[in-house]
C-alpha cells in the first residue's frame, strides 16, 4: 500500500537523524513541519518489525498535524533494520529491554531539546512499540502525554511511577494484549493517574496498520482523530 504522506511532501522536512541515547548514537527519522516555528513533540515508536516505511509514514502524517515527529529505530544497536522483514522481527528478539527503553527515554529528552520542539513532548507506538510506550511514560519524566495502540501493559508496582496522562486504544479480538487490561486501569486508578480507555469493536491486533491484513481503516481514523486531539490538549496546557 502507498505511504499516506509522500516522502517527497513539499509541506514537511524529513530526514533521518542520530541522537545520542544508552548505546550509543541512535538513528531515528525526523519529520517537521516546513518553516521556522516551533511546535510540540511527539515520539513514534514501531512495531516489532523495526523502523520501516509504514512507521516513517506514520512520522510523517503526525508532522502534518503541526508536530515534529520522531520515530526512532530500536534496532540500531544491533545495525539498524534491515529490509528483510523476517530478519527484523528475529533481530528484535535479542534486543536488552532495559537498554532499549533507556534509548526511547533519550529520544524524548532529545525531542525535548530539539531547535524545532516547544519542549513539550508526547509519546505513541503501536504493537511492541504500544509496551515501549507504557515503559518510556513509567521511566521518562520528560513525558507529557502517551498514547499506546494495544501495548503490553507495565508492571502494577511501577503505575505509580506514570506522571503522564495516557490515552489507550485497544483492539477487541486481541485476547493476550487485553487480560492485562482490568489489572492496568486498577493500578492507575489508584496512583490518580488521568487516564482514557477505548476499544474499538469488531477489530484485531494492529488494526492501525495500513500495510498490514488487520488493517481496519474506521477504527483506525477515529483512533488517529481522537490521538491528535489528546496530544494538542494534554501538550499545550
Amino acid at each position: 500500500m502507498c505511504a499516506k504522506v509522500s516522502e517527497k511532501d513539499p509541506r514537511l522536512d524529513a530526514k533521518t537523524i542520530r541522537y545520542p541515547g544508552e548505546t550509543g548514537d541512535i538513528r531515528a527519522y525526523c519529520a517537521v513541519p516546513k518553516g521556522s516555528g516551533k511546535h510540540l513533540g511527539v515520539v513514534v515508536i514501531h512495531e516489532n518489525r523495526g523502523l520501516n516505511p509504514h512507521t516513517e509514514d506514520v512520522a510523517r502524517r503526525v508532522a502534518l498535524e503541526g508536530f515534529v515527529a520522531l520515530a526512532p529505530d530500536a534496532l540500531s544497536p544491533l545495525g539498524g533494520t534491515p529490509d528483510d522483514v523476517d530478519e527484523a522481527r528475529t533481530l528484535m528478539q535479542q534486543l536488552d529491554g532495559q537498554e532499549t527503553v533507556k534509548n526511547f527515554v533519550a529520544a524524548v529528552k532529545y525531542l525535548k531539546t530539539h531547535p524545532r520542539s516547544t519542549g513539550r513532548v508526547g509519546v505513541t507506538g503501536f504493537c511492541w512499540g504500544g509496551g515501549v510506550t507504557n515503559q518510556v511514560a513509567v521511566n521518562s519524566p520528560d513525558v507529557q502525554a502517551a498514547v499506546p495502540f494495544y501495548g503490553a501493559q507495565p508492571k502494577p508496582e511501577d503505575v505509580a511511577k506514570i506522571k503522564a496522562p495516557l490515552l489507550m486504544h485497544y483492539a477487541e479480538d486481541d485476547e493476550r494484549i487485553n487480560a492485562g487490561i482490568p489489572g492496568f486501569e486498577a493500578a492507575l486508578r489508584d496512583a490518580g493517574v488521568d487516564f482514557q480507555v477505548y476499544m474499538y469493536e469488531g477489530t484485531k491486533h494492529a488494526f492501525f496498520n495500513d500495510t498490514g491484513p488487520r488493517y481496519d481503516e474506521a477504527a483506525s481514523d477515529l483512533a488517529w482523530r481522537r490521538t491528535i486531539a489528546f496530544f494538542r490538549e494534554k501538550l499545550e496546557t
